[in-house]
Order: structure tokens, then C-alpha cells, then sequence
């Protein structure tokens, strides 16, 4: 395959992504601002985000297998497009007369469910796709797609959100996932079909895709640490929006949410313009511990241009973590068990998450009662601790001899 016209087709996938995330973006900003209108309660809102994970979590190893023994562009379509299903139950029940806590988690879960075919698909396919030397690139602008959720999302709702309600959030990002299909359609005519040549057993698969990441301790370590920094993560974000419209509102947050989005675009353009060369290992321990930093003085002062600058530095940390451990990973582990390997690695990476949400929104009800400063300062508080204790946790990458040893690797024959 020709390097120019793969590439091509990975920009079309990504496009594709790109306009998915900011449809996405738009309904988690037009829910987590409804159901805190109506409920008051960063414990809700945890309780929504959570239910919209688990799927992802659970379904991640299946999805792998899934994504190594059938066609990987056939699994992307049917996932984005039966997703939308769930927003548009959603959209109806708001139609009836105003959409319950419960029947929002509800089609938030159903359409979870189908979303979690999608991440190990389009992970594998960019391997389909690229040569070594264009993964770092192509890494930098998948977080690029990613940040536009944060970037240009939370900005465009809160202004829809002035002249309309969370209604038309809904119908946009139903409109979006028809492009992502097409997009998907399009790249599945021009590679075709990959599939298994030998249908494995379930367990077997499984199996295969653990014995990959087992096969250097260095790997394993990285998702263990990984796990960790998710937890943190994690809790900043379900209490950022929170902690923001407790003293603020709708508008300013997406204003703010945008502007420190602005960190994670810059630095996704920069990676996705020159990539990284080397020193994949101190990149990454280096952007999380300041990441951290960073998180922990974004609560400090209910000041909407400090809380920016502090969030806009946390963002910009972030695409240089996510490119580092993307290609540390994934020039580690054989193609051909790459997409088990990448639903081990979101399982088990991500369970950081369940804890964050399972826990963050009530620790932040309950310190906002204990204190009597309400739930905003609860939210404060507990993202300044989960700031401090990334810090910690990611100094620890830069350590162990099995870390560094990851990229130490010869580099892969060009398709």
C-alpha cells in the first residue's frame, strides 16, 4: 500500500471521529448542565457518566476480540450508528415533557453499549492503515479529535443553550453519527474487509490478547500505572462542571471549558504536525506529574481566568501522555492480536474510572454539607487531593528498567 493514500483514508476515518466527538461533546455538556439544573447534585451527574462508561469498560475485551476476527470498518459503522439510538430515546422522553433521571440513564447506557464496538475498531484500523513512523502523527491527531468534545463543543452548546434547550444539542449529535458511518463506509470500500483467517474461540482470543501484553512486563506496568492516573482523572472530570456552575453559569462554563480546551489543541496540532522522536518514557512521566500540578491549582480560587490558565496548562499536558503511552503500547504488541490487546488494555486501564465516578460526586455532595460551603467547594476539594496524588503516582513511570525498555525497540517493517 502506498504511504500517501493509507494516510488519505486514516484522515477521512478521522474526520469522521472528529465531527462524532463534537456531537458527543454537545449532548455530555446539554445533559450534565440539565440534570444539575434539576437536581442540584454532582452525585447525578456522576451517576450518568458512570452508567454511560461501564458499557465501554465491560464490553472493551469482547470488542477487541470482536475487532480481530471480523471487519473492523463493518464494526465501526454498526456501532456508531446504533448508538444513536439511545440519544434518541432520550430525545423523545424530553419531548414528552421533560426526560427523568432514570430514563436519561437509560438510553446513556444503550447507547454505550454500541459505542464500546467502536474504540478497539478504529485503534486496530489506524495499524491497517499507517506505517510505525506514522503513529505518532496519527496519535496526535486522534487527540486532537478528541479534544474538540472540550474544545468547541461546551463553547457551541452554551451559546445553543441561550437561544434554545438541551433538545437541539440532542438532534445535532443524531445528525452527526449518520456522517461517521459514511465516513467509515467510504475507508471499508478502499481496504476492504480484514478478517481472521482462523476463527479462535472466545476465551482463546482472550487469551491470545492477554499473553501479548504479558509477553513484557514493561506494558503491563504501564496499564497498572495507568489505572491509577484514570482514577484521578477521572475525578476532575465529573467535578469540574460542578464545581463551575456552582458559582457561574450554562454560557460561562462552555466558555471556560473551551478555553482551557485551548491547551489540548495546541499541543495536538504540534504532534500532529512533527510528532514525537524519542524519549517516549520521560515524556510521559514529565506531562502527567504536570498535569497534576496543574489540576490541583485549577480549584483554588472561584476565578474564572485563573481556573482557565490553570485548566488550559492541564489540557496542553495531556496529547504529549496520550501520544507517548499510544505508541509505547501499540510498537510493543503484534498486529494481529492488536485489537484484543487494545480491549484488555482499555479494560483494565480504565477500571480507575469506575472508581472516580462511582465515588467523586457524592465525596463532593457530602464535604460540601460537611463544611456548609455547598457542593461546589466539596468539588474543590476533592480535585485538589486527586491533583496532588497523579503527581505522585506518575513520577513512578520514570522508575522501573521494563518501562524504559519499551522503546528500545526495532523499528517495523513498512507496508
Amino acid at each position: 500500500m502506498k504511504k500517501g493514500k493509507n494516510f488519505n483514508r486514516f484522515l477521512l476515518l478521522w474526520t469522521g471521529e472528529l465531527v462524532s466527538s463534537i456531537g458527543g461533546g454537545l449532548t455530555s455538556f446539554g445533559l450534565g448542565v440539565y440534570i444539575f439544573q434539576q437536581t442540584g447534585s454532582a452525585a447525578s451527574m456522576a451517576l450518568v457518566t458512570l452508567l454511560g462508561f461501564l458499557p465501554t469498560l465491560l464490553l472493551s475485551v469482547p470488542a477487541g476480540v470482536l475487532a480481530d476476527r471480523y471487519d473492523r470498518r463493518l464494526l465501526m459503522m454498526t456501532g456508531d450508528g446504533c448508538s444513536a439510538l439511545g440519544i434518541l430515546y432520550i430525545l423523545i422522553c424530553m419531548m414528552r415533557g421533560g426526560a427523568t433521571l432514570t430514563q436519561i440513564c437509560v438510553g446513556i447506557f444503550f447507547s454505550a453499549v454500541f459505542s464500546a464496538l467502536l474504540e478497539p475498531s478504529f485503534r486496530a484500523t489506524i495499524t491497517d492503515l499507517l506505517t510505525r513512523e506514522e503513529y505518532s502523527q496519527a496519535s496526535g491527531l486522534v487527540s486532537l479529535a478528541g479534544s474538540a468534545r472540550y474544545l468547541l463543543s461546551p463553547i457551541i452548546a452554551g451559546f445553543l443553550l441561550t437561544v434554545s434547550d438541551v433538545k437541539l444539542l440532542l438532534v445535532i449529535d443524531i445528525c452527526t453519527f449518520f456522517l461517521t458511518v459514511a465516513g467509515a463506509a467510504v475507508v471499508r470500500r478502499g481496504i476492504g474487509a480484514k478478517e481472521a483467517e482462523k476463527k479462535e474461540a472466545f476465551l482463546q482470543s482472550v487469551k491470545g490478547g492477554w499473553q501479548a501484553l504479558r509477553a513484557k512486563k514493561g506494558i503491563l506496568l504501564l496499564v497498572a500505572v495507568s489505572s491509577g492516573v484514570t482514577l484521578f482523572m477521572g475525578m476532575f472530570q465529573i467535578l469540574a462542571e460542578p464545581l463551575i456552575l456552582s458559582f457561574s453559569d450554562a454560557k460561562t462554563l462552555g466558555v471556560a471549558e473551551s478555553v482551557c480546551a485551548c491547551g489540548m489543541l495546541v499541543s495536538g496540532v504540534v504532534l500532529g504536525v512533527k510528532g514525537l522522536k524519542g524519549h517516549y518514557v520521560h515524556t510521559l512521566g514529565l506531562s502527567l506529574i504536570l498535569a497534576g500540578c496543574f489540576m490541583a491549582g485549577f480549584p483554588l480560587f472561584e476565578n474564572i481566568p485563573l481556573l482557565c490558565v490553570f485548566g488550559f496548562l492541564f489540557f496542553a499536558a495531556l496529547p504529549f501522555a496520550n501520544n507517548c503511552l499510544d505508541y509505547l503500547i501499540r510498537t510493543n504488541i503484534p498486529d494481529d492480536v492488536q485489537g484484543r490487546a487494545w480491549g484488555l488494555i482499555g479494560f483494565l486501564s480504565q477500571l480507575g474510572y469506575v472508581v472516580a465516578y462511582a465515588v467523586s460526586g457524592a465525596a463532593a455532595d457530602a464535604l460540601g454539607r460537611l463544611t456548609g460551603r455547598g457542593v461546589g467547594r466539596g468539588a474543590a476539594a476533592v480535585i485538589l487531593a486527586a491533583g496532588i496524588c497523579l503527581s505522585v503516582v506518575a513520577a513512578s513511570i520514570l522508575i522501573p528498567k521494563q518501562i524504559k525498555e519499551l522503546e528500545q525497540q526495532p523499528m517495523k517493517e513498512e507496508r
